[in-house]
């Protein structure tokens, strides 16, 4: 009869609540208000830290309205029922929902300084669903229902109380939602609030743990980022505020509280794979926030699409958009390295560059502080844990290393002002440390800080590889190995940096080794890194001389996981683009592997990389290659099927292949042709 409403996926203080069919059975209509008045009357025993008065009295008009259901339940004849009786109780179902909606929000985790900040948006919905129910009583026949007198009474006096209430924000929330705007109104005027009124506002909340101010931040990120996704930017701004002035919170007020080790899901999906683990922020140009179809460099070393930073210079700007540097020349040079990683995403997640800008438009509106409030929240509490990293006790530190892996989680913004605070060296020294959380951490924050252009410029400049290196090959968790990889991928992405990884002697052994040992995760982000290590071609060299072309053609045969196999693909594609890389795989007699994969494999991204490498085998050994192939009856069909069902990038591929195939096929007649011609006249003079 009614549709239903995940409390997981409904926005907050949004009541989609539907009338009842019109030929719904009375009885049924009946017992549903019976039941939806009990869990309305059922929220007395919740704690409500905001809205007190207004839901006492919401609540006491319910539980009469429940007992009134309850004796039509047992005493009235349905068959009886007028219709306007039945439209009378449709719409006290309606007001119901809303009321029950309304009472969900008020009393959810996470929600208690939001709706504090929407007070008088919330007792206005009070107001109004009680001036709806007293509306459907005052029309309602009651002469249709056989109840008691006394029960007629309460009904009575439900709708005058109705009528006089007064729903208003309680003088005590009004006070504290000043207090929380004169807090915000300081750190937009950069300067610090006092700890004492803050802890006065989050003692009103109840919001006494670190934990209750983590959930407090996970509610505002979800809101924020359903907010972005309606296109709305009504509330984004308090959002974005409140979110910050609660990470500050977390930060700096609760550091002697237990903290409750959140699980952020780095790299610990089973969805990863090769250059999943890159955000689509790496792709976004700083001007447009779009996909970079064509990345160039300018003089500053900065990155942008060539339409938007054209579009920029022929404004007459001539300063580097993002670092507000004047630029030396307005010549645009090509980054083909980043150009080539868009492309290989894209294929890889089989979608199309139309799409793919449409995808994770929330971590591109991180760029930018929500406000100015918010921008000073973030850099008084960066600066705060840099100066615990610094001068901190052994816990202080800890303490302060897991905040930056939170607060740098999927944040740009904050990512800069960490960044800015000088937090990379310190973290860099915290890798050294005896203790496996704080090592973890300490690698898990330079991952993310790694993400940003100036991330990675500063461990690079403070000689943070070999510290990477070292907790890739050394680490005291696997957890920490594993996400020493990811962050060795993320270097990589810069052309100076593939060189300079691959000058360490252990980085790509190690990355091997971690392919070969590792666990699943392991496997994928070590295949990873060493996919953008090999986008030097210098590299290719010490990658062969581990044995990574056996070992790749091993995941490729057993490996269960199908993300695996196409990781190991896609490295084995780059490693065959030199001759040595082919001659490594032919010799390895993976040849026959790679056909059977091609034909078998369900993965486009898989047979794609699968072309690509037989192509190059063939464009870098010859005929040994082609002939192998040309001999396979099956072969060219399949070919042919790829060419027209494949994506663009494999069905060109195939399509080369297959003219290769048959000027193999063309000289071969050519030469059978001519060797019968030469030797007939032989056999005619010799009869």
């Amino acid at each position: 009869m009614l549709q239903k409403y995940d409390q997981n996926t409904r926005r907050v203080l949004k009541f989609p609540a539907v009338l009842p069919c019109q030929d719904v059975n009375p009885k049924t209509l009946v017992s549903s208000l019976t039941s939806l008045s009990q869990s309305i009357t059922n929220y007395q025993l919740n704690v409500f830290v905001t809205q007190r008065k207004n839901i006492r009295e919401t609540i006491r008009q319910v539980s009469i309205l429940n007992m009134f259901f309850v004796e039509i339940m047992d005493r009235c004849s349905f068959d009886r029922l007028t219709d306007s009786a039945v439209l009378c109780l449709s719409e006290l179902h309606h007001s119901l929902q809303k009321m029950n909606f309304l009472l969900q929000d008020c009393s959810r985790p996470g929600s208690k300084i939001w709706i504090l900040m929407k007070s008088h948006f919330v007792a206005t919905q009070f107001m109004s669903l009680i001036r709806g129910i007293a509306t459907a009583l005052d029309i309602l026949p009651i002469y249709c229902f056989n109840v008691s007198h006394e029960m007629k009474e309460l009904l009575d006096m439900v709708v005058k109380q109705a009528r006089k209430a007064k729903m208003e924000v309680d003088p005590d929330d009004d006070y504290a939602m000043k207090r929380v705007m004169l807090i915000l109104n300081q750190f937009e005027n950069r300067f610090e609030p006092d700890s004492i009124m803050i802890n006065r506002v989050l003692y009103y909340l109840k919001i006494n743990t670190w934990g209750e101010c983590h959930k407090e931040i996970s509610f505002l990120d979800d809101e924020y980022c359903l907010e972005l996704l309606d296109n709305s930017e009504r509330d984004l701004n308090m959002l974005s505020t409140l979110c910050s002035f609660m990470r500050y919170c977390r930060g700096v007020l609760f550091e002697h509280s237990v903290v409750e080790n959140q699980d952020d899901g780095i790299f610990r999906g089973n969805n990863l794979e090769i250059l999943s683990c890159l955000n689509p922020e790496d792709f976004r140009c700083p001007i447009s926030l779009e996909l970079m179809t064509d990345p160039v460099i300018v003089s500053t070393g900065q990155t942008y699409d060539r339409v938007s930073i054209e579009k920029w210079l022929k404004s007459g700007n001539l300063i580097c958009p993002k670092t507000g540097e004047k630029l030396a020349t307005t010549e645009l040079v090509p980054n083909l390295n980043l150009r080539k990683v868009i492309h290989q995403y894209c294929i890889d997640h089989g979608v199309s560059i139309s799409k793919f800008q449409k995808q994770s438009r929330d971590i591109s509106s991180t760029v930018l502080p929500g406000s100015p409030a918010s921008a000073e929240a973030i850099k008084f509490l960066s600066e705060y844990l840099v100066r615990r990293l610094r001068n901190g006790s052994e816990k202080q530190k800890s303490r302060a290393v897991y905040e930056i892996r939170l607060l740098a989680k999927s944040n740009i913004y904050n990512r800069l002002c960490l960044i800015g605070a000088g937090a990379i060296p310190h973290m860099l020294g915290l890798l050294s440390s005896s203790d496996p959380t704080m090592q973890e951490n300490a690698i898990a924050g330079l991952l993310k800080l790694s993400k940003h252009t100036n991330g990675k410029k500063v461990i690079i400049n403070y000689g943070g590889l070999n510290s990477i290196v070292e907790v890739l090959k050394n680490g005291l968790k696997q957890e920490a190995k594993q996400i020493a990889a990811g962050t060795i991928f993320y270097l990589s992405s810069v052309q100076t940096n593939q060189k300079l990884i691959g000058e360490i002697p252990d980085a790509i052994p190690t990355l091997v080794e971690q392919i070969e040992t590792g666990t699943s995760c392991g496997k994928k982000n070590a295949l990873a890194a060493l996919f953008g290590i090999l986008l030097y071609p210098r590299n290719h060299q010490i990658a062969l001389s581990t044995g990574i072309v056996p070992l790749l053609s091993n995941l490729i045969s057993t490996s269960e996981k199908p993300e695996i196999v196409t990781d190991s693909l896609a490295v084995l594609a780059t490693l065959a683009e030199s001759f040595d890389g082919s001659e490594t795989i032919l010799k390895a007699s993976s040849l026959q592997l790679l056909i059977k994969t091609l034909q078998t494999s369900p993965s486009r991204a898989s047979k794609e990389y699968c072309v690509s490498i037989l192509l190059a085998l063939c464009n870098n050994i010859g005929n040994e290659v082609v002939a192998v192939l040309a001999n396979n009856p099956n072969f060219i069909g399949f070919l042919y099927s790829l060419s027209t069902n494949g994506g663009s990038q494999a069905g060109k591929k195939a399509r080369t292949l297959i003219r290769i195939m048959h000027r193999f096929h063309e000289t071969s007649s050519s030469s059978m042709i001519a060797n019968w011609d030469t030797s007939r006249p032989a056999t005619i003079h010799s009869c």
